[in-house]
């Protein structure tokens, strides 16, 4: 059979060659939309521009931008010449991404511009960083600097795109540091393409030609899970919304481009579905969203799917994997919130023990998680260690169930357990439970210290409506059930619940606030 090396520059060329009628559409911020078909000239271009600034194959190009076109371009762009395309998250604080910057050895920074002066604080505390040019300048309000667009039209010399392996690196994208310190984590061609496929299969996200996807999860989450390489590859419509993911803008977006299929985490789709309640608007292109990021409540699911009219398909994943572990078929009439969804060729699960031993039973009981395959990392970035045991199985610190039909259910996070007088709680099944009062928006229960008992749960809840729902009628519901040991010692209201980069709830912030 042919050698043909799975490189990523692959799926721009088959868009451009089969799609090219097929739009690619950002929305700006004066409301309008900047829109192009699939085709792999202006990336190439900037392949050359970057080859010209000394780039070569293996060095990291890092980027600092929203959703957009000219960010895809350049992720395609860094990407079919062989560099690597280190995303950094501007959500992140100026000193971590500076020292991401570092860590990856990245000479170049593109940034949008809004996001310019925050590059070149970056650029300031990261010394190896030679360059920061600037896209998006459409959306600038003053001069950014040094523009990446006109440098395209004069870039002399050809670039030749995939001249490499397919086991090269491709991507670097660091976890959101919500657990620990961030780690970077390097893709490869093979492994995102790998991944691409996978994604792709009728029970996973099922992605058609005929589908418009809205990608609201960041490009610097997670490798965009996948979306820029999905998207080209089925020759469906990529719908970008830059920076704007609040519910109004989201809501005119989707009814201007008919997007069909929705991806990103829960906080997206419930700024959505406010706005529409509030202003008594409606989506009907929208038929199905991707949720993943963390565990849904089976309340807000049911409250999404009812008020948007889609279905709701679950998932878990993480940086490490690229980022899909599980998706939820859409087609499945037993979805729930609680499950995950079941996985799909190219990744194994296994439930263990706290030692790391296999447990003997497999379906119906809990244990701590591990993942391997494809697409599933072997090592971070700078580290010399495995970052798997010996038999290639990575620990994702979570703890899951896997039901008799194969649906794996995140039942917690072991770093979450509070250990109460020698007991162990589980802050996510009381969260499940107080999740489903309609008046709940979010909510989150950690340890907070205790003299007696060393550590007590309290719950931090933001509400739909904070002065209709007593504390007791927040507890009420787990008397029954819950162990009486569990019930949280306070409840804490929060008018606006802070979230991590990622569009988690950020519990680190909260343990550092309230868990004193």
């Amino acid at each position: 059979m042919q050698a043909f090396p799975l490189t990523l520059d692959r799926f721009l060329d088959h868009a451009a060659k089969w799609h090219p009628g097929v739009e690619v559409v950002t929305a700006r911020g004066d409301g309008s939309s900047e829109r192009i078909g699939y085709e792999a000239g202006s990336a190439a271009r900037v392949s050359s521009v970057l080859a010209g600034l000394g780039v070569r194959a293996g060095d990291r190009v890092a980027t600092l931008a929203w959703n957009t076109q000219a960010h895809v371009e350049v992720w395609y762009a860094v990407m079919g010449m062989g560099a690597v395309c280190h995303t950094l998250n501007p959500r992140l604080t100026e000193a971590q991404l500076a020292d991401m910057a570092t860590q990856s050895q990245a000479r170049i920074l593109i940034a949008g511009a809004d996001l310019a002066p925050l590059a070149r604080r970056i650029a300031a505390r990261a010394p190896l960083i030679e360059r920061v040019l600037v896209i998006d300048a459409g959306d600038a309000r003053d001069e950014p600097g040094d523009l990446l667009e006109p440098m395209i039209g004069t870039a002399e010399g050809e670039v030749v795109w995939g001249a490499f392996d397919e086991t090269a690196p491709s991507g670097l994208c660091f976890t959101s540091g919500t657990t620990g310190a961030p780690k970077g984590v390097t893709y490869t061609h093979r492994s995102s393409f790998l991944h691409t496929l996978r994604v792709l299969q009728a029970d996973v996200m099922a992605f058609t030609a005929d589908d418009g996807i809205l990608m609201a999860v960041p490009m610097f989450h997670a490798n965009a899970w996948g979306l820029p390489f999905a998207a080209p590859a089925v020759g469906a419509r990529l719908i970008l919304p830059g920076r704007y993911l609040d519910g109004a803008s989201l809501a005119a977006l989707i009814n201007a481009e008919d997007a069909t299929v929705g991806v990103g985490v829960a906080t997206v789709w419930l700024a959505l579905l406010e706005h529409l309640e509030a202003t008594g608007g409606q989506t009907p292109s929208l038929k199905r969203i991707v949720v993943g990021g963390a565990p849904l409540a089976p309340a807000l699911m049911e409250r999404i799917e009812r008020g948007l009219g889609v279905t709701v398909q679950t998932s878990w994943g993480m940086t490490e994997l690229s980022p899909s572990g599980t998706v939820a078929r859409p087609t499945d009439a037993n979805r729930a919130a609680h499950k995950s969804g079941r996985t799909a060729i190219g990744v194994d699960l296994l439930l263990t023990d706290a030692e790391g031993r296999a447990l003997p039973e497999q379906r119906g009981v809990e244990g701590h998680l591990k993942v391997r395959g494809a697409a599933v990392i072997q090592r971070y970035f700078g580290e010399k260690e495995s970052a798997t045991d010996p038999d290639g199985w990575f620990a994702t610190g979570d703890l899951a169930r896997i039901s008799p039909d194969g649906d794996l259910i995140i039942t917690g996070r072991a770093k979450d357990l509070i250990k109460s007088g020698g007991e162990w709680i589980n802050p996510a099944e009381i969260e499940a439970v107080v999740s489903e009062h309609p008046e709940v928006s979010l909510a989150a229960v950690i340890a907070r210290s205790d003299p007696k008992w060393g550590e007590r749960p309290i719950l931090l809840v933001q509400t739909r409506e904070s002065d209709t729902i007593s504390d007791e009628a927040l507890l009420a519901p787990l008397r029954e059930r819950v162990a009486p040991w569990w019930i949280p010692d306070a409840v804490i209201r929060l008018d606006q619940m802070p979230l991590a980069p990622t569009g988690k709830i950020d519990k680190m912030r909260l343990r550092v606030d309230y868990g004193g």
